[in-house]
């Protein structure tokens, strides 16, 4: 994760041995089971298997470690409303042996992160995925989390990280369509705010949607989720779809043109800072951003 928004990454070494020691010293019902990577660790919260059917996720720094106590409170309220199965938890465990963070123990779930060349069918994945998403806006907001630093302000204002997109603008020059980009984010910056808040995810990125057998079977991490804005998730609209597959998550999804806007800036907004600390640093992954960025304004003159 790349911007101001994210804290530094931490020092603090989180590997299967300290997993193990943590377990076994809170969860001795468990110690006879085995620990182990997983293929895909993760960077903010570093997640071990533990024995067939449970998983260890312990959080990387202060910032990760304040979702803890919101996906125990609410994925089990979130699961039965939600047409595709999501992380559920076990256990919360508290820090110890120098580990100073609260951490979880879910049961597991199985399957492999998307991609564009595992996925069976990208249409009827981005069918499938704005169903889940729409289950998820219909689940009940009462007293769930606002935006805050918890998950980034993800379903606030696209507003507060403005000021960072056109400095990128700004930074990259003529590395990209400066008078195109400008014009979508000013439309994402003046289209309405929704009028009620709903239950958004925060983070629908290929690395949290499992695939089995080729079509989507879970979401995972929740670490961002919230109530507010939910534009915020159609992000994937640019990142992974298609244009045929992107169309038909819009209509399924059924959003507003305004909502849709809102999307297109948030991508753009992640895109932008993304491309502009690549080329300063690894100008050989600046090509993912950079598509990212012809998607959304493609997708734009297509509209008009």
């Amino acid at each position: 994760m790349i911007g101001d928004e994210y804290p530094p990454a931490s020092s603090l070494r989180i590997d299967a041995h300290l997993a193990r020691t943590l377990v076994d010293a809170q969860f001795p019902q468990w110690a006879q089971l085995q620990i182990a990577p997983v293929s895909v660790g993760g960077v903010d919260n570093r997640t071990f298997r533990l024995g067939q059917d449970l998983s260890v996720r312990l959080p990387s720094g202060d910032w990760y470690a304040l979702q803890v106590a919101k996906e125990q409170r609410w994925l089990p309220v979130l699961a039965p409303q939600l047409p595709l199965p999501i992380p559920q938890p076990v256990a919360q465990g508290d820090p110890g042996l120098g580990y100073p963070y609260p951490w979880s123990v879910y049961g597991w779930l199985d399957g492999e992160p998307a991609s564009a060349w595992s996925i069976a069918d990208l249409c009827e994945f981005a069918r499938t995925l704005a169903g889940f998403l729409n289950g998820l806006k219909r689940a009940d907001p009462t007293g769930g989390p606002a935006p805050g630093r918890h998950n980034y302000y993800r379903g606030g204002p696209l507003s507060r990280y403005a000021d960072e997109a056109y400095a990128a603008v700004a930074a990259l020059k003529s590395e990209i369509d400066r008078d195109g980009v400008l014009s979508a984010l000013d439309d994402a910056l003046a289209a309405p705010m929704p009028p009620e808040p709903v239950w958004f995810h925060g983070d629908v990125a290929a690395g949290n949607l499992l695939l089995r057998d080729g079509r989507l079977g879970g979401v995972i991490d929740f670490g961002t989720s919230g109530v507010g804005d939910p534009s915020c998730d159609v992000v994937i609209a640019w990142t992974l779809l298609g244009p045929p597959s992107r169309q038909v998550f819009r209509q399924t999804l059924g959003v507003d043109a305004a909502t849709w806007a809102r999307g297109r800036g948030w991508a753009l907004w992640k895109a932008l800072i993304t491309l502009a600390a690549d080329l300063e640093t690894r100008p050989d992954a600046a090509g993912t951003s950079r598509r990212v960025i012809e998607r959304v304004l493609g997708d734009g003159a297509a509209d008009r």
